[in-house]
């Protein structure tokens, strides 16, 4: 792809996609999501996701209460890092294709990957249900849509489990994820870890999440682009 082509694809981008490709993350800014479901229509569309099932979904804790400190209740993040009352905040909840992924650690028939270009993938032909994944993610990622909440979540069995891709296939080809590009607020920020932490510095926006779970996502090293 040529320089003209690439700089007509990025203006085609949203801001909250900043780059695509090998190494790049996903990550929420729970500052900007507004609870609209709008991630949730265009995953379910653009991979003709069933209604009953979904690889995003928002989830939104103290709905309609005001931070502790009234400085803090347009920065949600800041206040959970610093041990605050956030208020009301919304999380974009999907797969972040962690690097330092426990779902990859767990699975004891190689079914999860991570992938030379960062993509943690699910091989189907090699799950077997037994939703180890789903007990290790602290971000309840995998889902197992053929299963019920009864002996199978115990016992295993519960089908192929099935979670965000993050759009490979569409960065494959210079696009963003779907949930992103169509994000009515760029809550959802696709790059590499310098590029989410300066995005969200220009946003005078917080990670959401603490110290431990941004090694995880990020990896040690690259969580340090952050101000924890």
């Amino acid at each position: 792809m040529s320089t003209d082509q690439n700089s007509m694809q990025r203006e085609q981008m949203s801001q909250g996609v900043m780059s695509v490709g090998e190494g790049t993350r996903i990550f929420p800014d729970v500052e900007a999501c507004i609870d609209c479901g709008g991630c949730v229509v265009a995953c379910k569309r653009t991979w003709d996701v069933p209604p009953e099932e979904q690889r995003i979904s928002i989830s939104t804790m103290f709905e309609g209460q005001e931070a502790e400190k009234p400085q803090l209740n347009s920065n949600s993040g800041r206040a959970l890092n610093q041990g605050e009352f956030p208020g009301e905040t919304s999380f974009p909840m999907q797969c972040y294709h962690c690097e330092d992924a426990p779902c990859v650690s767990v699975c004891p028939v190689d079914s999860l990957q991570k992938n030379d270009d960062g993509f943690v993938e699910v091989v189907e032909d090699l799950c077997v249900g037994c939703q180890y994944c789903l007990s290790a993610c602290p971000f309840g990622a995998p889902q197992f849509p053929e299963s019920d909440d009864g002996a199978e979540a115990v016992l295993g069995g519960g089908g192929i489990m099935d979670k965000c891709t993050m759009c490979e296939e569409r960065q494959h080809v210079g696009k963003g994820p779907a949930c992103a590009e169509e994000c009515a607020t760029d809550a959802i920020l696709v790059g590499d870890a310098g590029d989410i932490a300066d995005e969200l510095d220009k946003r005078d926006a917080a990670p959401a999440f603490n110290k431990e779970a941004m090694e995880i996502i990020f990896g040690a090293d690259e969580a340090r682009a952050f101000d924890l």
